[in-house]
């Protein structure tokens, strides 16, 4: 199996409502599977799934009872230690404002979400000021990896 076949095993991106495409898709997943490694796991299934705002707002109200807009929400499916497997949705609505409210490009805004999902699967969290500034630094340390 070639590189790119078996990393589309390991890594899937999906549209659900909307349709849209990932830039440079095989570029991306070889990128996810590296950062993986970087952080200590193996990629086992990642899905990332591209959806509109109103289609994230349900599933954030629905299982995590939450009533209001966000970029990401991770599941967590991972079953054995050191092996990150999950569904990760994301909102291009939500990536593209967020692009032009932080003054940066929609590509590398939608890059720093698909590894802050990646980050999230791999332990690290955001609850708090200084675990969110750290979280930052490892994004912008992936970004520039890319």
């Amino acid at each position: 199996m070639d590189d790119g076949a078996w990393l589309s095993n390991m890594v899937s991106f999906f549209s659900e409502d909307i349709d849209f495409k990932v830039v440079n898709p095989l570029k991306t997943k070889k990128w996810l599977k590296n950062a993986s490694n970087s952080e200590g796991y193996e990629v086992s299934q990642l899905n990332y799934i591209f959806c509109s705002d109103e289609y994230l707002l349900e599933i954030n109200k629905q299982y995590l009872d939450h009533d209001y807009f966000t970029d990401i929400i991770t599941f967590d499916n991972s079953e054995e230690d050191n092996q990150l497997e999950g569904d990760i949705y994301v909102s291009v609505d939500r990536v593209r404002e967020n692009a032009a409210t932080f003054h940066t490009d929609f590509d590398t805004e939608m890059r720093r979400v698909l590894i802050h999902g990646l980050l999230h699967l791999a332990g690290h969290d955001d609850t708090s000021e200084a675990l969110k500034t750290a979280m930052r630094a490892k994004e912008d340390e992936y970004l520039r990896l890319f």
